[in-house]
């Protein structure tokens, strides 16, 4: 042990990170232990890097934006029936699984557990879990397959999720079988001066490396081996807090594998022109995503000759992607942006420092970074009203909160 700290100590000296080791000496041996396997996995260099990036802006002023060739669902008239014949197929065939992104907790809406164990109010209580798990259901039944479900959970909160599941049967699933959870990866946080935090638990302060890192958890945990094992060759992707989500969508699924293309995506119309959301478009030629806060005035007002938004198809997080395609994008990490959050930690004499403003840096990846590594993809335009009902606020902020979403979803299903 007293070689391998010795090595450690050498590590954390090259690197300025020394304060790692500040409050070894209070942990018990299995702490001690857990602490000297973290900071061994440590990319001391790429943290390092990242850091140096917080000093730089993000800068795609060169990038020529354009906007992107989309489907609307519902104008498509004979060829609807056309591609809904394709992926109904291929859903009978069992090429269709369905991965939740499901890592985050549900601290926003003032829910203490993970954020898919969340009741949305309705008069069934059921939570966002059991409203997803309902959905495919309802799909397994119409075209009698069973739809492999994998659901990305954080270091954070799997347990506590691997538990809603057993304590509620896996909704009729059986694990490990057909639902299957694997836990998405993790960056060290640091602060304003590149020091890496340690936590209240004085281990490392880590946090979930954001939905682009979906694609390399899938591979690193063994996730589409196991599709492949199974004969699925086609993928849905979603969050969890969107109740209405239609995951297992033949005319998307048809579409897809007509067009020959690797990733196909929903849209919906942007509420107006300056909703804060990211929309589809080609930066430099390629499929991507353009954020609200890289389009101008004059780009988010553009219409075109039917009156449409030029750049209106705003991104759902609703993807379909080839498994092959999801091994190449998870075979390197997607580049990393820098978020500034408030984060407690504990200081270099064992006190937890709570700060009342942002005060650490956090490193995530954006799925859609990986859409220019493909040569084209479809986007499908589908209803609001009909497949997105996300619940991210409380019902204080009005839009995207419980309450909406709980309309819809009634509405939806004739509730009322």
């Amino acid at each position: 042990m007293e070689e391998r700290l010795n090595e450690i100590k050498a590590v954390l000296k090259k690197y300025g990170q020394e304060q790692l080791l500040n409050n070894y000496e209070r942990l018990d041996d299995t702490k001690k232990k857990e602490l000297l396997d973290q900071i061994e996995n440590i990319d001391f260099e790429l943290i390092k890097s990242l850091y140096d990036k917080t000093e730089q802006e993000e800068k795609h002023s060169q990038d020529v934006i354009t906007p992107i060739e989309y489907l609307d669902k519902y104008k498509l008239q004979d060829k609807y029936k056309y591609y809904e014949n394709i992926g109904k197929k291929a859903i009978k065939e069992g090429k269709l699984a369905v991965v939740t992104m499901a890592g985050g907790q549900g601290t926003r809406l003032g829910h203490s557990g993970p954020k898919g164990t969340y009741d949305i109010g309705l008069d069934s209580h059921k939570s966002l879990f059991e409203l997803l798990s309902d959905g495919i259901k309802e799909e397994e039944k119409k075209y009698e397959v069973i739809i492999p479900w994998f659901i990305m959970t954080s270091k954070e909160n799997n347990r506590d999720t691997i538990d809603f599941f057993e304590k509620h049967k896996y909704f009729g699933r059986q694990k490990d079988k057909n639902i299957f959870f694997f836990v998405q990866g993790q960056l060290p946080m640091v602060d304003t001066e590149g020091k890496i935090l340690i936590g209240e638990d004085g281990l490392i302060k880590l946090a979930a490396d954001g939905h682009g890192g979906v694609y390399e958890s899938l591979v690193k945990n063994g996730m589409t081996e196991k599709m492949k094992e199974l004969g699925v060759e086609w993928v849905f992707v979603g969050g969890v807090d969107n109740c209405l989500a239609k995951m297992v969508d033949p005319v998307l699924i048809g579409i897809a594998i007509d067009k020959k293309v690797t990733v196909a995506c929903k849209s919906v119309v942007k509420a107006n022109p300056k909703e804060k959301v990211g929309v589809f478009c080609r930066r430099n030629g390629r499929p991507g995503i353009v954020e609200y806060t890289e389009i101008t005035e004059e780009m988010a007002e553009a219409t075109d000759k039917d009156g449409e938004l030029l750049y209106g198809e705003a991104n759902i997080l609703a993807h379909l992607f080839s498994v092959d395609a999801i091994e190449r994008m998870g075979a390197e990490p997607l580049p990393y942006h820098v978020a500034y959050k408030k984060a407690k930690y504990m200081d270099k004499d064992g006190n937890i420092i709570v700060p009342d403003s942002p005060n650490a840096y956090k490193f995530e990846a954006f799925l859609f970074d990986s859409f220019n590594e493909v040569d084209d993809m479809a986007v499908l335009r589908v209803k609001r009203e009909e497949e997105f009902a996300p619940v991210k606020n409380s019902d204080e902020a009005g839009v995207d909160c419980p309450k909406t979403a709980r309309e819809l979803y009634k509405k939806f299903y004739h509730l009322d």
